[in-house]
């Protein structure tokens, strides 16, 4: 595995630029087959950071040079970082865990065209580890890594790291648990992962919470943390809950945040590996579901009603209970409690949501509560949704 530790930034990278411009312009005059346009380099990086990664990949193979250039760590940067605060959503994409013929499969396409076309192609995703018996979910997504689990046929899972912009991943190695199997094969399905990255110490990590069984009752919780610098696992011994935790993991503020049976929300500090309780806002009614979210990149909950409304909050600064504010109340188009209400994806530029109703995708405009279900060809019935950005980051070496 390789690490450079300079490629990798935080989830939400603020809007930078290369800072030496003159650096670039000797990579590129270096030996470049194609002639120089007579233009500043400083213009000639504006461009070129404004491009899709699928087009800058295509100049892998002009030179040594234009190779080096985008695979250059302050390029690579600030690539990312324009890419994630593009207003137009040009270099973002929604990948989905779609159910086609009882078989589970992931499509790509494109946030942009979702929000603004009438019809949305779905692309098929060749994805590491792809098998028509496994099953896959989503674990997390930072700075256009994706990381998902798949569960085997003998219940325990393969972990991966992704980036499917540049086609390359990481398989993590298998984690261990302290006891034998038949202690903890029967709670398999309440294991959870979370998805990480650690700015101060600048590293991407996995969080796995495994519930151990004896005799078909929870005895313990073993928590696990991967790091991708070490590329391996260790135990934590701070959780000291005797209960399962809810949902998918929800980074924001460099913490992964779950829910457990009482709805309660729980967070686990990543630079220090410590647990927490967040409040949850005060004025609610009796909810039926709460499921958590990450919205603007603020921790989001939503409050859903049995199969009639869901109100959405969001703690506008982080770890103060007071900055819970309602920002929208959405309303179920009529599905039955079969198919509850799910957090919303997106909130556009226009305040549109892009949501998930009973495996469809629509958006949902808040002011008049009118509902558009959107046309996606090459589709099904929708199980998870994942907004990401394309990137050229790459922790790890492997060639999809």
């Amino acid at each position: 595995m390789e690490s450079r530790g300079d490629e990798v930034i935080p989830r939400h990278p603020k809007r930078s630029k290369p800072t030496n411009p003159a650096h670039f312009s000797s990579i590129l005059s270096q030996d470049s087959v194609l002639p120089m346009p007579n233009l500043p380099t400083e213009l000639i990086l504006e461009i070129l950071l404004k491009l899709p990664v699928k087009s800058l990949l295509q100049f892998r193979s002009v030179s040594k040079s234009w190779l080096s250039l985008i695979s250059n760590p302050e390029f690579v940067k600030a690539h990312l970082s324009l890419s994630a605060s593009n207003k137009n959503y040009t270099h973002h994409g929604v990948m989905v865990k779609v159910s086609t013929k009882s078989v589970f499969v992931v499509k790509d396409c494109s946030l942009r065209s979702l929000l603004y076309h009438p019809v949305t192609e779905a692309f098929d995703l060749d994805y590491p580890g792809k098998s028509p018996n496994h099953y896959l979910w989503f674990v997390g997504v930072v700075n256009g890594l994706i990381c998902f689990s798949i569960r085997l046929f003998d219940g325990l899972y393969d972990l991966f790291l992704w980036n499917p912009s540049i086609r390359k991943y990481k398989k993590l190695p298998n984690f261990r648990l302290d006891v034998s199997r038949r202690y903890y094969l029967d709670g398999h399905v309440n294991f959870k992962f979370g998805f990480a990255y650690n700015e101060l110490q600048d590293d991407y990590k996995v969080v796995g919470i495994f519930p151990i069984y004896t005799r078909g009752h929870l005895s313990r919780v073993e928590v696990k943390i991967y790091s991708l610098k070490r590329d391996s696992w260790r135990c934590i011994d701070d959780f000291r809950r005797q209960e399962r935790l809810a949902g998918s993991a929800k980074f924001v503020n460099e913490k992964l945040h779950w829910l457990d049976k009482q709805w309660n929300i729980i967070s686990i500090d990543l630079a220090d590996e410590k647990w927490a309780e967040l409040e949850r806002p005060s004025c609610f009614k009796q909810y039926v579901f709460l499921k958590l979210g990450v919205l603007g990149g603020d921790l989001s909950a939503s409050f859903i009603y049995a199969s009639s409304h869901a109100d959405v909050w969001v703690m506008k600064e982080y770890g103060v209970k007071e900055s819970w504010t309602k920002i929208f109340t959405t309303k179920s188009p009529g599905y039955p409690m079969a198919h509850p209400l799910h957090p919303t994806i997106l909130t556009s530029n226009e305040g549109e949501l892009l949501c998930l109703f009973g495996g469809r995708l629509m958006k949902y405009n808040t002011k008049d509560n009118m509902i558009s279900y959107l046309d996606v060809t090459n589709f099904g019935p929708c199980l998870e949704a994942e907004i990401y950005v394309e990137s050229l980051i790459c922790p790890f070496s492997q060639q999809g």
